[in-house]
């Protein structure tokens, strides 16, 4: 279940996305120019994308997948153009908006359902994979460990997600986004430790069947973001039972 603070920032995203910095995102994550600062920022999200879309089966068709927070929804696209039923969510409707309005035709068997809501709805039901690109990292580590327990009690296969990284770097790039016009400024990321959010997991039971099997950080101008991919080393109960494990492991 979600925490107060969970859905208290979600609100905050929510009006963040769809009416503060409409504009900005929608230059942001297209190919049209944008300043130097955004610039790496966009090159920083593009690798990203692509390093989680290399942690996924290159034949996807016959899998599910749940895009959490799909924002225009590239992601959604590409996972779909290998064969995924995904599911692509939001808190925003304008950026699904967005997201439809920019969808190509997509050959095969996959396809997107796009929704507007709560990533964390159990209503979506279960899913082979989850991504979870930037979508976590404006919550605190008890809140993101939460998170991940509702994705991973539905989750078959995989959870790939990202946080944002404790680092002096990120310090400083706060300090500095700060002279960023007032409409531009997104929520504050919650940057988070390796250590700090690995002890929040161990004590999520839903976690225990999953593997931290590993970590990718980018580093672009502006944006910094590190990749996690958990993977499930036994078992769910709705596909089967197995060995019993002792919590996310390394």
């Amino acid at each position: 279940m979600a925490s107060a603070s969970y859905d208290a920032r979600r609100g905050e995203l929510t009006t963040y996305f769809d009416r503060t910095a409409v504009e900005a995102w929608s230059r942001l994550t297209s190919d049209a120019p944008v300043s130097r600062i955004r610039a790496t920022v966009r090159a920083g999200r593009d690798a990203m994308r692509a390093t989680l879309l290399s942690w996924l089966p290159a034949d996807m068709t016959g899998l599910r997948l749940l895009d959490a927070g799909c924002g225009t929804g590239a992601l959604s696209v590409e996972a779909a153009h290998r064969g995924a039923e995904v599911v692509a969510i939001d808190v925003s409707p304008t950026l699904i908006g967005l997201a439809q309005e920019r969808l190509p035709a997509i050959a095969g068997a996959g396809r997107i359902d796009f929704r507007v809501g709560d990533m964390l709805d159990p209503g979506l039901g279960r899913f082979d994979h989850v991504v979870a690109m930037d979508s976590l990292i404006h919550y605190r580590a008890a809140d993101i460990a939460r998170a991940l327990a509702a994705l991973g009690a539905r989750t078959d296969g995989s959870v790939l997600f990202t946080v944002a990284p404790r680092t002096a770097l990120l310090t400083v790039m706060h300090a500095a986004g700060k002279f960023f016009p007032r409409s531009d400024r997104s929520p504050a990321i919650v940057p988070v430790t390796e250590g700090g959010l690995r002890r929040r997991m161990t004590s999520e039971t839903a976690l225990d069947a999953f593997t931290w099997a590993r970590s990718h950080r980018i580093n672009s101008g502006f944006y910094l973001s590190n990749a996690v991919a958990l993977t499930r080393a036994r078992p769910s109960a709705s596909a089967g039972s197995g060995a019993a494990s002792p919590g996310v492991r390394t």
